[in-house]
């Protein structure tokens, strides 16, 4: 299931995933990866594979269960529907009408069907938004994984731009953080510039400011290298996916060395620090380049198991 694609109407991006774990966003986008083009049948997941798609670590079955249960939940509460230009005539509906899950038998399975007005979100596309389900299940925080996302809409454009109240409203920021950008700057788009980095080259994140005392922001742009149209986003397998990211994180320059550290880190499932703490054990002279170092870390990682 390693080049499992993940493939949807772009107007599933324009609803925020409220609520949702990182957990809870793999299990949805790992049913929903393979629940396109099914029309309206009823769809069954086993377990076990619903655990693999969406590379579930917990072993408790009562703790799937409740994963599944809270996913459904927060899929309850979301805004899907329709409104007429007007504005006078409004529709709402959730996207799955069957969603049940049998945990008490020898094999279990949850069996999920679409919502007949939903189904213009996965069949028949004509325009889509397409991803990896394996990378967007290496993301470990909410807002990286949500980024992600919007970001695969424009990939073959090369950039993104979203107003302040968009990017706060899609990725969720709680009100706490709108208050002091700081806090955003820290929390929502530092995981996202170092988690993100490895799987779009060049990419940077700038802030649009607008006129008047203070300048203050007003939206977001994100740009990178363009994707090529027939991208196939499959793994080229561990080792050349691995080279590629250390790759693009090495040749950032908008991120600074510290941040290259980290998302080194991320990229091998580190604890945040280690690759830093690893350079220095080499006792790499001071006035060598960030990039010498980074070459003295891939040689050691050529030399460990990472790549076996």
């Amino acid at each position: 299931m390693a080049n499992e694609l993940i493939k949807y109407e772009p107007e599933l991006n324009t609803i925020p995933l409220r609520k949702f774990s990182p957990i809870e966003m793999n299990l949805f986008f790992s049913i929903i990866s393979r629940m396109r083009d099914k029309d309206n049948q009823l769809v069954r997941f086993t377990f076990e594979q619903l655990k693999e798609l969406s590379a579930y670590k917990q072993t408790s079955g009562k703790a799937f269960v409740h994963d599944l249960e809270r996913t459904y939940d927060h899929l309850m509460d979301l805004r899907f529907g329709r409104r007429s230009k007007s504005g006078l005539s409004v529709e709402r509906f959730v996207m799955f009408t069957d969603f049940e899950i049998h945990g008490d038998i020898e094999q279990p399975y949850v069996d999920i069907r679409i919502h007949n007005k939903a189904l213009p979100l996965l069949n028949n596309l004509e325009s889509w938004v397409r991803y990896s389900l394996a990378e967007f299940r290496t993301l470990s925080s909410s807002y990286a994984k949500t980024a992600f996302r919007l970001l695969k809409q424009y990939r073959t454009q090369g950039w993104a731009e979203f107003s302040k109240d968009d990017f706060f409203e899609l990725l969720d920021v709680p009100e706490s953080y709108q208050k002091n950008l700081g806090e955003v700057d820290r929390r929502v788009l530092k995981p996202i510039k170092e988690e993100l980095t490895p799987l779009f080259r060049g990419l940077s994140i700038r802030k649009k400011y607008g006129k008047g005392r203070g300048k203050p922001v007003v939206g977001y742009r994100f740009s990178w290298k363009q994707e090529k149209n027939d991208e196939d986003d499959f793994s080229k397998g561990q080792e050349a996916d691995t080279r590629k990211k250390l790759y693009n994180i090495k040749h950032n320059s908008s991120l600074s060395d510290e941040e290259k550290w980290r998302a080194m880190d991320r990229v091998f499932g580190l604890p945040l620090g280690s690759s830093k703490i690893s350079a220095n054990s080499l006792k790499i002279d001071e006035k060598k380049s960030a990039r010498q170092a980074f070459n003295q870390i891939e040689l050691l990682n050529d030399l460990n198991t990472t790549f076996n």
